[in-house]
């Protein structure tokens, strides 16, 4: 092109001319465009470059040609035509590489025509003022073949503007609601056009989750976490030679009413220094490997940006020239203001693709990181796991990976920041000399002082992060638990614990405002200080020196450059050490010990189904093994009972089958496929039919014929949808027994090859029991050709077993067939010969109708979200009736009515909703909002002094430091306030409401969305007050030096401010989807947690890992049109601001005659800046608008229905109540809803002081009945918390350990627990997990013995214990609780013979009430029921 510019000017004596009329032109643009829609848009462009490429050479052979005519021209008119033609060619190659790769609009070829076309443009300049010279000769070939070069250029450009269609061996797109990014044309892509479609409709009407488009393949879970996990998994290979010194149980002891707990494994590691450096995996290097190629553009971009940013003053330079330069031609001045327009759209347009480089980078770090934790957490020892709990791993999730998105956008800045202030400084240097030094010396003596604050801020990172993961996980255990907590009514007391951990985090969070807000006086002073130090250095080391309207505003152009990187550097220090706290966490938790799937065999084996050879394991490496020396071998379908006392090793020799447990030594093999039914089950949020199927194919027969031997028949009659009925969270709308018999489908329904049985006839009634165990189980079952391993207590099927397994203290005692045990005559046919007749009662005892306790209940239930009121106020709990159920119901009613009215009335869990419209500014904001308006406009006037004037006064760092404690402050009193309003609501939230509502979307509010409110809020509302000043006092400057301004800068305002709302509506939106989106993430990955052992047992980690992408794939499709319709806005304001720019510097020109140097260097000066103003005060204002939402999202709990005031006090009973443990009940009834039928009706009965009662057919409906302070319960799934075992039984200090201790000897437990090497304070998992199931059903009735109340209900409190230690715990029952009201609701029939009364409903009705032996005598239907269980 330089060539062919350097012929026009030497040799324009041999140039022809001959007209082209622009008609012509115009048609043969007219023509093409017509050929481009009706052909293939590649083979056009090909075609047109073949063209180009024969029309160049066509020039070369005419030269060639002139030559032989002996017309000899200068090499410029070989070398010229040669260069071109290989250009076109090799043009068109990669137009036709292009199209071979599915490339569909070319951004290089685009910006090479363009680059081409403007060359092109100077030479037909030319070449049209010499045709208008009449004097000059015209060599008309090659004027006809550059004006054809020219057209075809143009054509060129204009067709690569258009996208090209998909070539036809691409691969077929069968996605619905494919992302139009893709097939969007280079000028789409770079102005983000393509998404305005999006807006449009965003701002028509509400966004909804169906109106978003699927990700882009390379973004989504499936492309992106593979790379991440292979890359650490070499990474870690590396080092797992050496491992990590990471501590996995706590060796330090707290106080029990320690509400943190627990010293977790993160914290420590955070903590202790590994003493081999080089032997950690380094977490850095892979996220680098994984994601640096692709973040590397940004590099370039943000480069590029950079040195486009010094051109505005350079420009201004040559502006001020040309304004004191009163003979400067006009043209010059309006090419200055051009070149500065385009210079600001250029840096606008580079800029925005840097940071959506930055933006998508950080969602695909989030996305992988989700993925690898999830998968970690699938292959993580039981000994990392009480280290790491769910709470912990939720804030990895979601709070730590948040932190490496927010880093991806700052990162540069460690380069970038330096990179610009050593140009600032270069500059300065050219302009004011050696005084630039006193500026440097400045920043030089600033360092320590950022380096002291960097290394406070991590300490206090460290800190909130602690209490941030001791918050969550005591939150997820109140949710697991709430129930026990609502019966015991400890709301209030766990209340105050999570409150007390809360204030430990808060004030942490005020140390980082106090020092955040040194940082930004230190920093917003700096610029301040260099530039005063510079200008007075300057002025006095000579006296020649003075500072001109050129070097002042031109300096200050360059000041207000070096401002930015120096303001920005404490966010992005303060967003590395964030990012560097969450990236230890992070690699201390993927460096966790990992289960070994080589320590059992899974294979073929000659001789038996299972073989153990001296095996011995224990639950972690650090502790001593639970199982010794274990030998033994199962055939190939027989059937093997364990048996043995509570705490024995039953379910752990179990656990060592599945691999769970660490071997220490020893040889195990189990053949083939292994199915695995837990003692406590594991539901899933799916229907029913799903939580059978278990991800497997439906096979409608043996479906049936499992239904029919699992007991479910009956079930499925009374549930609403049958088995296409949704189960909620936990099974929290089945029975015990139900839930069971469903995981006993479950594993029924797989056809495994051995099945693994944990005391799963426990939460049954006994006749249910003989049905399972007789059609399932036992030699005629349908599992009688498989291998079978029951654990049981109950001695009535042990005759029908191949092989009994007795275990005492890890080994196993005895072994062989039932008549070889009695014939052996040790310990066990002892133990048989004294309960083997006490447990022929369970055979048959039970209601006879098959249905565990509660039929209509659970129809009910499951009917739409179910919901049981625990009225604390006692006139309402004792005159409860239609009447007053109705006012008490209304609201949930009428809200639960809707869905019944529009979906399926099956559903129960409500899925997270997101509003629509403006984000109503909730309480807790608008009153710490209206605080800071007094210091905000005091901040407006010192802004204005600090950016307008650089006054030398001190008063603007301080106005910015008084700013900036108010809104961190304020910050920090909001969320205080909203974070005691969201646990207050929850916890007075019904049972209902947590029944209908996945915890995944509870715990996203208290860790994601506080979060926000804590971290991100307070410092966006900070910047955002800060850039709309800086906007304000330009423009306020702008038009003092050119009042003409005023025509324009108004309507622009109104232009920016109409882009704004626009893209609100739709931004706003797509960030309560992205929230929305987000529950299920959470929800699906406690779900997972909790049924670890299940999901590695029946092998379907797979499929659990692909919901787990499909789910964090929904969540990013609502945020990747967030962070696109954020560059949208951005792109679009910032054109306002180069506006501002291009109208200030066109004033400027036109009016410079009436204008001084000074006015004119101040106004563009200040100008140049709106741009970087605006960009941020977009940035700020969509984050500000995006992240109320999760105010909002917090505040939407208040508005739900609540339970009564937890004390009343104007009705409180005495502080004696109750004295005798008397209830009474009087034309009683009760209903689940007010749409509901009556569930109990007309109850009329007076239980004495001391009675013993138990319900035959009244279920679990009598713990509703009475006031939740005053009963004690003992539940059918026992919950414990994690901490100390002294915390579990007595949480508030309110015994001493004389009495705790009496209590373990009275519930059993005090052998077991003084054997525990700590004693009380033996620390356990979150859920109790390392104890047995037994063991902690007898930790809740110790917990219930400790508290001696009036009034004891037992529902099923020693299911899970064997025979004896029921027996000793029945006797402890009667002599204990002699003075006490005892409610029992038990399988067991012969436990309850010796009670005051039995009291028997029917159809919800008293049929039968009276002691036992006069009900026997009656032979009315509690005879029947004995008859069957043997006792009549």
């Amino acid at each position: 092109m330089l060539l062919l510019r350097r012929i026009v000017q030497e040799r324009r004596s041999h140039c022809g001319f001959s007209s082209i009329s622009p008609l012509h032109v115009v048609f043969m643009l007219c023509c093409l465009i017509f050929v481009n829609s009706c052909i293939k848009h590649s083979f056009v462009l090909q075609a047109l470059g073949l063209i180009l490429w024969i029309v160049c050479w066509a020039d070369l052979f005419y030269s060639f040609w002139e030559r032989s005519q002996n017309i000899f021209r200068a090499p410029f008119f070989l070398i010229s035509p040669t260069v071109l033609g290989i250009t076109m060619l090799l043009a068109t190659f990669l137009i036709q590489h292009e199209r071979m790769k599915g490339v569909q609009s070319s951004g290089v070829m685009m910006i090479f025509w363009l680059i081409s076309l403007l060359c092109a443009t100077v030479i037909f300049r030319s070449k049209i003022m010499l045709a208008l010279n009449t004097d000059t000769e015209v060599d008309a070939f090659r004027y006809v073949t550059f004006c054809t070069y020219f057209i075809l250029l143009l054509v060129q450009l204009i067709l690569s503007c258009f996208p090209e269609k998909p070539p036809l061996f691409s691969e077929a797109v069968n996605d619905p609601k494919p992302c139009p990014e893709f097939s969007a044309s280079f000028l789409s892509r770079i102005t983000f056009w393509w998404i305005t479609g999006l807006m449009i409709q965003g701002y028509r009407r509400p966004l909804e989750a169906k109106d978003l488009w699927s990700l882009n393949k390379e973004d989504t879970s499936e492309e992106v976490v593979p790379g991440l996990s292979r890359n650490w998994a070499k990474e870690w290979a590396k080092n797992k030679r050496q491992p990590l010194n990471i501590l996995y149980s706590s060796k330090k002891q707290q106080k029990s009413s320690d509400s943190n707990g627990e010293v977790t494994e993160e914290a420590e590691a955070l903590i202790i220094k590994p003493s081999q450096r080089n032997s950690e995996a380094s977490l850095s290097k892979v996220l680098y490997k994984t994601f640096g190629p692709y973040f590397l553009m940004s590099f370039l971009f943000k480069a590029a940006h950079d040195l486009l940013m010094f051109a505005g003053p350079e420009i201004l330079k040559l502006l001020i020239n040309f304004v004191n330069n009163k003979n400067a031609p006009d043209w010059q001045g309006y090419f200055y203001t051009g070149l500065l327009f385009v210079c600001a759209c250029l840096q606008t347009l580079i800029l925005h693709q840097y940071f959506h480089i930055c933006f998508v980078t950080g969602m695909r770090l989030k996305t992988a990181i989700v993925g690898v934790i999830y998968r970690k957490a699938l292959v993580i020892t039981n000994s990392a796991r009480k280290t790491s709990t769910v709470g912990e791993i939720v804030n990895l999730m979601s709070v730590d990976a948040q932190r490496f998105m927010d880093l991806a956008t700052y990162i540069n800045m460690i380069w970038s920041a330096p990179l610009q202030v050593i140009l600032a400084l270069y500059l300065l240097w050219q302009n004011l000399g050696p005084s630039v030094l006193a500026g440097v010396a400045v920043m030089i003596l600033l360092v320590p002082v950022n380096a002291v604050m960097a290394v406070k801020t991590k300490t206090y990172q460290v800190a909130q992060m602690k209490s941030k993961d001791n918050r969550i996980k005591l939150m997820n255990e109140i949710l697991n638990g709430i129930k026990v907590l609502k019966l015991y009514a400890w709301e209030l007391a766990f209340r105050e614990k999570v409150l007390e951990i809360r204030q430990k985090e808060l004030k942490v969070l005020k140390k980082s405002a106090y020092l955040a807000a040194v940082g930004t006086f230190t920093w917003v002073c700096a610029p301040f200080l260099v530039a005063l130090s510079t200008f007075a250095v300057y002025v006095k080391i000579d006296k020649n020196n003075v500072l001109d309207a050129q070097k002042a505003f031109v300096s200050l152009a360059l000041f207000n450059i070096l401002r930015f990187p120096l303001n920005i550097l404490p966010m992005v220090i303060s967003s590395i050490v964030e990012a560097s706290v969450s990236l230890k966490r992070l690699r201390v938790f993927l460096s966790h010990e990992e289960l070994d799937p080589d320590s059992i065999i899974r294979g073929p084996i000659t001789n038996g189904s299972i073989v153990v050879k001296n095996a011995t394991f224990s639950w972690s490496k650090t502790d001593p093994p639970s199982l010794n020396s274990i030998n033994f071998t199962v055939p190939e379908g027989s059937l093997i009972a364990v048996v043995g006392q509570v705490g024995c090793g039953k379910s752990s020799l179990l656990s060592a089958l599945l691999g769970e447990m660490d071997k220490k030594e020893g040889y195990v093999v189990v053949k083939g496929s292994v199915a695995y039914v837990p003692q406590q089950a594991w539901i899933q949020n799916a229907t029913l039919e799903d939580n059978i199927i278990f991800g497997r194919e439906m096979n409608e027969s043996r479906y049936k014929r499992v239904i029919e031997a699992c007991a479910l028949l009956p079930d499925l009659e009374i549930l609403p949808m049958g088995d296409r009925t949704e189960i909620g969270e936990k099974g929290v709308n089945l029975s015990g027994g139900q839930k069971q018999r469903v995981s006993l489908a479950r594993a029924v329904y797989c056809n495994a090859d051995t099945y693994l049985f944990d005391d799963p006839l426990s939460a049954v009634d006994a006749h249910v029991g003989k049905h399972i165990f007789e059609k399932v189980i036992g030699p005629k079952g349908i599992l009688k050709n498989k291998t079978r391993v029951l654990v049981t207590h109950a001695v009535n099927y042990l005759p029908q077993m191949d092989t009994i397994l007795v275990m005492t203290d890890g080994e196993i005692s005895e072994m062989g067939s039932y008549q070889e045990l009695l014939k052996q005559d040790g310990a066990f046919a002892e133990f048989l010969r004294t309960y083997a007749n006490a447990e022929q009662s369970r055979e048959s005892s039970g209601n006879p109708s098959g249905k565990e306790g509660k039929p209509v209940e659970n129809g009910v239930l499951v009917n739409e979200a179910p919901g049981k009121l625990m009225h604390r106020q006692l006139s309402n709990s004792s005159t409860y009736s239609r009447e007053t159920g109705k006012s008490q119901h209304q609201s949930s009613t009428a809200e639960l009515q809707k869905p019944l009215a529009e979906k399926n009335s099956w559903k129960l869990t409500e899925a997270d909703s997101a509003k629509t419209g403006r984000v109503r500014s909730p309480a807790p904001w608008r009153g710490q909002l209206s605080g800071f308006f007094v210091s905000f406009l005091c901040s407006a006037f010192f802004f204005s002094m600090k950016y307008n004037t650089q006054s030398r006064s001190s008063f603007p760092g301080i106005a910015v430091f008084g700013y900036s404690m108010a809104v961190s402050i304020g910050g920090i009193f909001a969320s205080q306030h909203l974070h005691l309003d969201l646990l207050h609501n929850v916890l007075r939230s019904p049972m209902s409401f947590f029944e209908r509502t996945p915890s995944g979307n509870l715990v996203n509010r208290f860790s994601k969305e506080i979060d926000t409110i804590d971290s991100a809020i307070p410092p966006i509302i900070k910047m955002f007050m800060g850039s709309t000043f800086n906007v304000i006092g330009a423009c306020i400057i702008i038009l003092l030096a050119t009042p003409i301004a005023a025509v324009i800068i108004p309507p622009l305002g109104l232009v920016y401010l109409l882009v704004q709302r626009f893209y609100v509506a739709t931004s706003r939106q797509l960030k309560r989807l992205e929230s929305v989106s987000r529950s299920p993430v959470y929800s699906h990955f406690n779900e997972t947690l909790l049924g670890v052992s299940v999901i590695r047992a029946f092998e379907e980690q797979k499929r659990f890992i692909k919901q787990n992408d499909v789910k964090v794939d929904e969540n990013q499709k609502a945020y990747y049109p967030s962070i696109v319709a954020n560059r949208w806005l951005a792109i679009r304001l910032e054109f306002v601001g180069n506006c501002i720019v291009l109208f200030a510097a066109l004033f400027a020109v036109i009016a410079r005659n009436k204008l001084s140097p000074g006015l004119v260097g101040l106004s563009v000066s200040y100008s140049l800046q709106i741009t970087a103003y605006l960009n941020w005060l977009v940035r700020m204002t969509s984050d500000l608008e995006t992240n109320i939402v999760a105010v909002e999202r917090v505040k939407e709990y208040a508005e739900m229905e609540k339970e009564a005031e937890w004390s009343i006090e104007e009705s409180a009973p005495a502080s004696t109540w109750p004295e005798e443990g008397k209830i009474q009940f009087q034309g009683f009834g009760l209903r689940y809803r007010e749409d509901l039928d009556l569930v109990l009706k007309n109850i009329n009965i007076t239980i004495n002081g001391g009675e013993k009662n138990t319900a035959s057919g009244l279920g679990r409906k009598l713990v509703s009945l009475i006031p939740a302070e005053q009963l004690l319960r003992g539940p059918v799934d026992p919950i414990l918390f994690s901490g100390s075992l002294r915390m579990n039984l007595d949480p508030f200090d309110q015994h001493s350990d004389e009495d705790i201790w009496r209590s373990l000897e009275l519930a059993h437990l005090k052998n077991f627990v003084s054997s525990l090497p700590d004693k009380l304070n033996h620390e356990c998992s979150e859920g109790g997990e390392n104890l047995s199931v037994g063991q902690r059903q007898l930790v809740c009735l110790a917990r219930a013995l400790l508290r001696k109340s009036k009034i004891l209900v037992l529902d099923e409190a020693t299911a899970a214990v064997d025979l004896e230690t029921d027996n000793l715990i029945q006797s402890t029952i009667k002599s204990q609780f002699e003075e006490c009201t005892v409610l029992t609701i038990a399988h067991r029939l012969n436990t309850i013979m010796d009670y005051t009364r039995v009291l028997v409903l029917d159809r919800g009705e008293v049929v039968e009430c009276d002691s036992p032996d006069n009900l026997l005598q009656a032979k009315g239907l509690f005879y029947s029921m004995a008859k069957d269980s043997g006792l009549a």
